[in-house]
């Protein structure tokens, strides 16, 4: 199967977020020891589905590497949103298991690292040829806590 197309959200000037949605881009990303991991500099979106499949997060800089391994993708069901504040959980994560993610260059989004990401997050992806068919890409339960 072929890779879909996912393109920044801010490459693409005829796409924005869905109105009962919030932008979530400058919201702190947080673990789950609760400490600040980055925030969401933005989202990746499939151009076919017109749906998010990843956030973009810049770690905070105590966890840089090195100046070009300081993001890392999340896929969007594997976060979710605080009901009040501005702020994105993601339980997979903390501020030790960070280090290990695969870091993202903004190169183009390879099958083998998105299984890896998954993998990352403790997931085994999926052999199904729909794999955003996933609990990790369901969008859902991303923004089910803040439903308007």
């Amino acid at each position: 199967m072929e890779t879909p197309i996912l393109r920044r959200l801010r490459d693409l000037t005829e796409f924005e977020v869905a109105d009962d949605n919030p932008d979530v881009r400058g919201w702190t990303v947080r673990g789950n020891d609760g400490q600040a991991l980055g925030i969401v500099h933005e989202l990746i979106v499939d151009v076919e589905a017109l749906k998010v499949r990843y956030l973009d997060v810049e770690l905070d800089s105590r966890f840089h590497i090195n100046e070009h391994e300081n993001h890392i993708l999340l896929p969007i069901g594997a976060a979710s949103l605080d009901e009040d504040g501005d702020n994105v959980f993601v339980p997979a994560l903390n501020a030790e298991s960070v280090l290990n993610y695969p870091p993202y260059v903004e190169i183009q989004i390879t099958r083998t690292y998105e299984e890896a990401i998954l993998r990352a997050l403790g997931k085994e992806p999926t052999a199904n040829p729909r794999f955003y068919e996933q609990d990790s890409f369901d969008a859902g339960s991303f923004y089910s806590r803040r439903a308007s």
